[in-house]
């Protein structure tokens, strides 16, 4: 008893330490977060109050209260199950392309002995351009008569005018933007992979394939979940390149542009507050999605209590 109670004391000690600390960061955090809570919080409330209102600033003496309506009318339009699906289809696509094409630059930057640093810097140039430039790039070369990938097709061919063809399209240009993103993510992933595993597993007689499937790809786990959930996230609200590449035209459309063309091009601010509402209810889903069911967190914490 006697050596226990100046144990228990200093324990006790440091735990109120600890607390003390605790609190003193959340002091320290707090304006930061009530700043950002603002910022963000007001508009995305303002939307959900306009999502709730039949409101059209061509017939502003018209504007009144109606509940879930403008939700029901969205969600029975066929025109935005389309633009769902087409968001769908670009998201899934381009991402599952991203992450192999992603995976295998990863390995070429990290590996690579001679000419690191060049390498990176060819990698990186597309993901460098301003998004809507590097669209109008892809445009023009696909435009008839005009450009150089055009003139590889058969004569007559205007592919931005049709969907599969348009489609394509729009996922090569995203494919060929974010890639190195992707690529910058993963190979951040293969930092956590430490070399000795990997000298074990060879002197195992392990093949490289093997070491890739059974070490490399496990540990790097964290890193690919919160790569695809960045990439997943951000295809989901594609917006630019199918507005400068088919303009949503053949059904090519995505929900963020169908929500813009509501919203300011329409001037309709309860329909296009009602879509807007939907494409963050979606997002906020998916991000649910990747945290809960796929149990990501930040590389080089698996297993920590999240």
């Amino acid at each position: 008893m006697i050596t226990r109670a100046p144990a228990r004391h200093a324990r006790r000690r440091i735990s109120e330490e600890k607390a003390a600390q605790r609190r003193l960061a959340l002091w320290l955090c707090a304006p930061a977060a009530l700043v950002m809570l603002l910022v963000t919080g007001w508009p995305i409330l303002y939307a959900v109050l306009l999502s709730l209102q039949r409101y059209d600033l061509r017939f502003p003496g018209e504007r009144a209260w109606v509940g879930l309506d403008n939700y029901a009318a969205v969600l029975t339009d066929p025109f935005w199950w389309n633009a769902f699906w087409v968001t769908v289809v670009i998201t899934v696509v381009s991402v599952a392309i991203e992450l192999v094409l992603g995976m295998l630059l990863a390995l070429a930057m990290y590996r690579t002995l001679v000419g690191r640093g060049a390498i990176r810097t060819l990698v990186l140039i597309p993901y460098g351009i301003v998004t809507v430039v590097a669209a109008y790039g892809w445009r023009y070369a696909w435009t008839p008569e005009t450009g150089w990938l055009a003139e590889a097709l058969p004569a007559g061919s205007a592919p931005l005018t049709e969907k599969v063809p348009g489609l394509a399209i729009i996922i090569l240009a995203e494919v060929w933007k974010t890639t190195p993103f992707m690529a910058l993510l993963l190979m951040a992933g293969l930092a956590l992979v430490p070399d000795d595993l990997l000298k074990a597993a060879a002197m195992d007689g392990a093949s490289a394939w093997q070491r890739f499937w059974h070490v490399t790809l496990p540990l790097m786990r964290p890193a690919i979940l919160v790569a695809l959930l960045f990439r997943t996230l951000d295809a989901f609200r594609i917006f630019d390149n199918i507005y400068v590449l088919t303009g949503g035209a053949a059904d090519t459309g995505s929900v963020s542009l169908i929500a813009y063309r509501n919203l300011i091009g329409g001037l309709n601010l309860g329909i296009g507050s009602t879509m807007s509402v939907l494409v963050f209810l979606t997002v906020a889903a998916i991000s649910f999605l990747f945290i809960r069911a796929f149990g990501i967190s930040a590389p080089g914490t698996q297993g920590e209590r999240r």
